[in-house]
């Protein structure tokens, strides 16, 4: 199969320049760019029959697309992902972005949950689409907790840490779980809780249910089980993951297929189904990685790109993510830099 690299070699100058040019102006304002249009842009002085010409040998390579029977071109996936990798100028992070994200950062130092809320927001606002910011897990030792039914299928634990930091997580019971069986759940989990952290206490638990699994009541047994697998999968990395901006995403959308499609995607995330691979992602080396569509499924639902960059703590191992969501023609040399400089920031202060 060609490479990617292979096609922008072979390709000339003017089909680079023609392509570069349809997709900028397909970033800038989302509409298919036509022959005529082009002419005026070239550096060079070609008719518009050459350019229609050239369009049509990139539409061949799987660059280009025609969305309308109509003249004008607009660039594919592929063609997206060919120009972030060959021809995507990066900009320098701008003086306003970096101030205000000093601003939130340096004025949260001792707050890093509520620094990481605040992140988010201004990752959103400054870049119209939205946010994941995924926090670490908090590794402190347990000092309490308690499970409260909210409804027939959904429950929440309290978890109460050695440091004070408190923590309030939903998750799915087993089905039949009784008042009485939460309080056994807890009060067996309380007794070995204390002085480990979550990950500890998973273990830990695992080794005294196959110990004692006759002392206790299968409802409760399930509902440690469940509880647990939610809170500390080491395996699974569930850690909490903060979405802002929704709304940017969908007033930008106006077909109806590509709203539900959205709202799929954030109903996805809000659900924590699939946060273990937003960390994935990013654990192919440090820097800011860019997906385009459907080259990551998490958001392929939505037709969007993602530009995300992990952060690391002293021991520079990955520990969280920061990245922005947003339709595919995201102004990527702007956001690559906000998006890295954040995610640098960050680590330096979970360090600190």
């Amino acid at each position: 199969m060609t490479s990617h690299r292979d096609i922008f070699t072979d390709m000339t100058s003017r089909s680079k320049e023609v392509f570069r040019l349809v997709v900028e102006s397909y970033l800038e304002n989302g509409a298919p760019i036509g022959s005529r249009t082009l002419v005026r842009s070239l550096k060079e002085n070609v008719s518009a029959a050459t350019i229609r010409n050239v369009m049509q040998d990139l539409e061949h390579l799987g660059l280009l697309d025609s969305p309308h029977v109509s003249a004008g071109r607009v660039p594919t996936q592929q063609g997206l992902r060919l120009f972030v990798d060959g021809l995507l100028e990066v900009e320098d992070l701008q003086r306003d972005d970096r101030e205000k994200i000093d601003a939130i950062v340096s004025g949260q130092a001792n707050d890093v949950e509520n620094m990481l809320d605040r992140v988010g927001n201004a990752l959103s606002s400054m870049t119209l689409g939205a946010s994941l910011v995924l926090t670490p897990k908090h590794e402190a030792p347990i000092k309490h907790l308690e499970f409260v039914s909210l409804a027939p299928d959904r429950a929440l634990v309290v978890l109460v840490f050695a440091d004070g930091h408190v923590e309030n997580r939903v998750f799915t019971p087993p089905i039949g779980q009784t008042p009485s069986s939460m309080r056994e759940a807890a009060n067996f989990l309380n007794a070995l809780a204390e002085g480990h952290t979550l990950s500890e206490l998973r273990s830990k638990t695992v080794r005294e249910i196959s110990n004692h699994r006759q002392e206790l009541d299968q409802l409760a047994q399930n509902l440690v089980e469940r509880g647990i697998a939610i809170w500390a999968d080491e395996e699974k990395n569930f850690e909490r993951l903060i979405v802002r901006g929704r709304a940017n995403l969908l007033e930008q959308e106006t077909d109806e297929d590509d709203l539900n499609r959205v709202r799929t995607l954030f109903d996805d995330l809000e659900r924590k189904r699939d946060i273990a691979e937003f960390l994935d992602l990013t654990e192919e080396g440090e820097g800011v990685r860019i997906f385009i569509g459907s080259e990551n499924k998490l958001f392929s639902l939505s037709g969007s790109s993602l530009v995300v960059s992990p952060y690391m703590n002293s021991e520079r191992k990955i520990i969280g993510a920061v990245g922005v969501i947003g339709p595919t023609r995201l102004n990527y040399g702007r956001i690559v830099p906000i998006v890295d400089y954040t995610a640098q920031l960050i680590g330096k202060l979970v360090s600190d």
